[in-house]
This record gives structure tokens, C-alpha cells and sequence, in this order.
């Protein structure tokens, strides 16, 4: 993901978020149809939360899974860091999750970007349609049957993509990378690049966590003989 939020900037088009946006719905749709026999899915610690709230995967799975991500995430960023000349790796910030960066101004250093309340409320707002209107699909056992796996891929993967586009646009802030919904791939840029990366950083986990359990909280009141993993329970 990292690459891609870097490469698209680089094009130096007019609509680099667009091309972003694109590329991260194909990537993340690839990603899941290629992990989905393995582990479900689970590339993502929002995800993994979710299933862990609602009850579809035990509490040690869980946190499995969420060690493997943070795990995948570092190294893709110390990949990364291996393969851009210093230059790439300053301007993009190993495409980290950023809140806001210090600019020179005409008057000295000034910070440019989104407040931490905004970050926070658009982590939380855009993770909950995220899990709501795509990852729900995979979750209920009719569905996915129905729609097959290819096209529920594709559909999570165009709503992160959808998501990831209208965060970057509405605010049109530079300083903001746009919403996360993965705080594994923030973490890796954070650890490996460091400084101003850490700025805000718990936003991008905080955000998601209260949107797993918002979403938690709805599927409780959704009939769950449907979910995949309840006939287990």
C-alpha cells in the first residue's frame, strides 16, 4: 500500500488520489482472494477485530493475526525504505499515515493538515462504512455464498477504494494522507521512518478499534444464525 501511495504521487497527474484510490480497491481485492483460503481474509487488524467482537474467531486468533499483520506491515516498510533513494523516502514518508506535517511558511515552520479530532472522527466514520457495507458481505453466510468469492473481494476491496478517495478529496489538506482503516500498515512507516509519523499515530488505531465496536454492537441487534462461524457456537 505504501508503494502505491507514493507512485501515484509521482505520476504528478492532476488526480493522483483517483489513481491512488484505484489501485488500493485492485490491491486490496488481490490480497484477499489470495489470503482468503489461508486465514479468511484477515489482512487487516479492523477486520480481525470485527470477527473477534462478534464473536466468529477466538480472542487468540485474534491476536495471531494481528501480530502477523503488524509483523507484515514493518517489514513492508523497511522493503520499502530498502528499494527509494532518500529523497522518495522524506517526501512520501515511506507512505505513512500522516495527521499533519510542519511546512516553511513565510513567517517560519507551520503546521499544515488535519486536527486530531477531524483525523479521529473520519478514522472512525470511514472504518464503520468500511466494515458496514463490504466486510458485513463476507460475515454473513448468504451472501458470500451467493455473491461468490471474487465478487465480494472486488466489493471490499472498491469500498476501501471509494473510502480512501473521498477522504483524500473532501479534506484536500496537504499534510493528510488520507484515512488509514489499517493500523498494521501504520505502524510499519511509524517504527522504520519514525519523527513526525508518530504525531497522531493513535488516532490510527484508536479510530478503527471504535469502529470494530460500533459495528459489533449493530451486528447485535442482526439475527446471527446467518454469520459464518455461528454454527459453531
Amino acid at each position: 500500500m505504501d508503494t502505491i501511495v507514493i507512485s501515484s504521487y509521482e505520476t504528478q497527474t492532476k488526480t493522483p488520489n483517483l489513481i491512488m484510490a484505484t489501485l488500493i480497491a485492485l490491491t486490496v481485492a488481490i490480497l484477499l482472494l489470495a489470503t482468503f483460503p489461508i486465514s479468511g481474509g484477515h489482512i487487516n487488524p479492523v477486520i480481525t477485530l470485527s470477527a473477534m467482537f462478534t464473536g466468529l474467531i477466538t480472542v487468540s486468533r485474534a491476536v495471531i493475526y494481528i501480530l502477523a499483520q503488524c509483523i507484515g506491515g514493518i517489514l513492508g516498510a523497511l522493503a520499502l525504505k530498502a528499494v527509494v533513494n532518500s529523497t522518495i523516502e522524506q517526501t512520501f514518508s515511506l507512505g505513512g499515515c500522516t495527521l499533519n506535517i510542519v511546512a516553511p511558511g513565510p513567517n517560519g515552520p507551520v503546521v499544515v493538515g488535519l486536527e486530531t479530532g477531524q483525523g479521529l472522527w473520519l478514522e472512525i466514520i470511514c472504518t464503520f462504512v468500511f466494515l458496514f457495507s463490504s466486510i458485513w458481505i463476507a460475515f454473513d453466510r448468504r451472501q458470500a455464498v451467493a455473491l461468490g468469492r471474487v465478487v465480494f473481494c472486488s466489493i471490499i476491496g472498491l469500498v476501501v477504494g471509494l473510502l480512501v478517495f473521498i477522504s483524500t478529496t473532501v479534506t484536500a489538506t496537504k499534510g493528510y494522507a488520507g484515512v488509514g482503516m489499517n493500523p498494521a500498515r501504520c505502524l510499519g512507516p511509524a517504527l522504520v521512518r519514525g519523527g513526525h509519523l508518530w504525531k497522531g499515530h493513535w488516532v490510527f488505531w484508536v479510530g478503527p478499534v471504535v469502529a470494530s465496536v460500533a459495528f459489533s454492537l449493530y451486528t447485535k441487534i442482526i439475527p446471527r444464525e446467518h454469520l459464518i462461524g455461528a454454527e459453531s457456537k
